[in-house]
C-alpha cells in the first residue's frame, strides 16, 4: 500500500502573500497528520518564495511523521540540511521564474555536480531521493549515483488529455519496473489530484505519493484534515486495484 506524503508549501504561499505569520505551515502539518498523512513534504526554495528556514527547523522538531525536504542542489541549503537532518531529502530542479517544478532533475548531464551532493547528504545520514522524469538513462544514472529513492515526475501524465494519458501511464509503469529492479524506493508525484491519483497509486511497488496543490485547494472548502483524509482513502483503496 502506498504511503501519502502531503506537501504543505502552498499554506506558506498564502502566508507570504501578505508577509504575515498566518496561516502557519506548522499547524498545517499537524492537521495533515490528523487526516492520515504518512509524511510531510516541504520545498525550501533558493528564493524562499513560500517555505522559510524557520518552517523547516520547526517542522523538524514538531512533525510526528517523516519530514521530506525538497531542495535544489544549492550549497547553502545542503549545509542547512546536513546540520539539521530531515528524514529524507529529495533533490529537484529549480528555476527562478517557474510557477512550479517544470520537470525532472537532469542527472545525466549534471552528474559531476549532483553526485558529490548525494554523497554529502548520505554521509550526514540523510536518505536521498531524486525527482526524475520516467526516462531510462536518467533512472540508471541515478541508481549508479547512489540514490536511495527515485520520485517519478507525474506531471506529463497529470496534464495530458484523456487520449494520451494511457501512454504516459505506460511510461511511468515501465520506469517503475526499472526502479524496482534496481531495488531502490519508488515514489511519485506532481500534478496528482483526486481524479487521477488511483492509477498511479496502483502501480506495483509504489512506496509513496507526494501531493500538495490539490489537497490544499480542496482544504479551502472542507478543511485540511478532511481533505487529507479523502486523498488517503483514495490511495488506500487503490491497493485493491493492483
Amino acid at each position: 500500500m502506498a504511503y501519502l506524503g502531503v506537501n504543505i508549501d502552498h499554506v506558506a504561499t498564502v502566508r507570504q502573500a501578505r508577509m504575515t505569520d498566518e496561516p502557519d505551515p506548522v499547524w498545517a502539518a499537524a492537521c495533515a497528520e490528523l487526516g492520515g498523512a504518512d509524511c510531510i513534504t516541504i520545498h525550501l526554495r533558493e528564493d524562499r518564495r513560500h517555505i522559510q528556514d524557520r518552517d523547516f527547523l520547526l517542522l523538524r522538531e514538531t512533525t510526528r511523521v517523516r519530514l521530506n525536504l525538497e531542495m535544489a542542489c544549492d550549497a547553502q541549503i545542503v549545509e542547512l540540511a546536513c546540520s539539521h537532518p530531515p528524514d529524507q531529502v529529495t533533490l529537484v530542479p529549480e528555476h527562478r521564474k517557474e510557477l512550479t517544478t517544470e520537470g525532472g532533475l537532469d542527472i545525466v548531464n549534471n552528474t559531476s555536480r549532483i553526485r558529490p551532493i548525494i554523497s554529502k547528504l548520505k554521509t550526514a545520514g540523510i536518505p536521498v531521493s531524486l525527482f526524475l522524469d520516467p526516462v531510462e538513462d536518467q533512472i540508471q544514472c541515478a541508481v549508479d549515483s547512489g540514490a536511495d529513492a527515485i520520485e517519478l515526475h507525474t506531471g506529463a501524465y497529470a496534464e495530458s488529455t484523456p487520449e494520451k494519458q494511457a501512454d504516459h501511464l505506460h511510461q511511468l509503469v515501465n520506469a517503475a519496473t526499472l526502479i524496482k529492479q534496481a531495488r531502490i524506493q519508488l515514489n511519485a508525484g506532481h500534478g496528482l489530484t483526486y481524479n487521477n491519483v488511483q492509477p498511479i497509486a496502483s502501480i506495483s511497488g509504489m512506496h509513496e505519493l507526494n501531493i500538495g496543490h490539490s489537497i490544499i485547494a480542496r482544504s479551502i472548502f472542507i478543511g485540511l484534515e478532511d481533505a487529507v483524509r479523502e486523498m488517503k482513502r483514495l490511495v488506500t483503496d487503490s491497493y485493491g486495484r493492483r
